[in-house]
């Protein structure tokens, strides 16, 4: 095999090590409902987070932003396929403990209440296959450009769902101060 596939074999390990994980922990393989779309549009019902992507994917490709700034920085000598492999591992790892049944419970409950219980692996997939993309477009953007980039899919994620990255973070650290919706 080729040297330049190998990451992208490595990558493909990692998100199927996360996908074993949540089937493992009890998560669907795909929506419930039946209906396996690549595009979920519906933010406030029992379809979050259960197709392919969703409003919430923009976060994602937030992540891969963030990590690849996060990877330049503490990661230094490696190659930019060794920085993409540890973003990976990163958000694989994300996808299992943010759908794992204890963070669901403490974090996730209005999702719950609408009838979600976590993402499909397959919104996962997606998830993590849109952080990978937001790293190589960090890769490839100047720094200014990636940060515009990073407010605007926080503001179209705003003005979509009322939520993002940014809101979910301080929701999560100040809850008496920000509260949910």
């Amino acid at each position: 095999m080729r040297t330049h596939l190998m990451p992208w074999v490595w990558a493909a390990v990692l998100m199927a090590a996360a996908a074993a994980a949540m089937l493992a922990s009890g998560r669907a393989l795909v929506c419930p409902c039946g209906s396996i779309r690549l595009a979920s549009a519906a933010a406030e019902t029992a379809q979050v987070s259960q197709q392919f992507t969703d409003w919430y994917t923009l976060s994602h490709l937030v992540h891969g932003l963030l990590l690849y700034g996060a990877a330049w920085w503490l990661l230094p000598r490696l190659a930019p396929h060794g920085r993409m492999l540890a973003a990976v591992a990163v958000e694989a790892l994300w996808e299992v403990v943010e759908n794992s049944n204890l963070v669901i419970v403490l974090f996730r409950a209005d999702e719950a209440a609408l009838g979600a219980v976590g993402d499909t692996v397959l919104n996962a997939q997606g998830d993590i296959a849109a952080m990978i993309a937001g790293f190589w477009l960090a890769r490839w953007l100047p720094v200014w450009v990636s940060a515009a980039l990073a407010v605007a899919l926080e503001l179209l994620a705003y003005w979509a769902i009322r939520d993002g990255l940014v809101l979910i973070v301080l929701r999560t650290i100040v809850p008496a101060v920000l509260p949910d919706g």
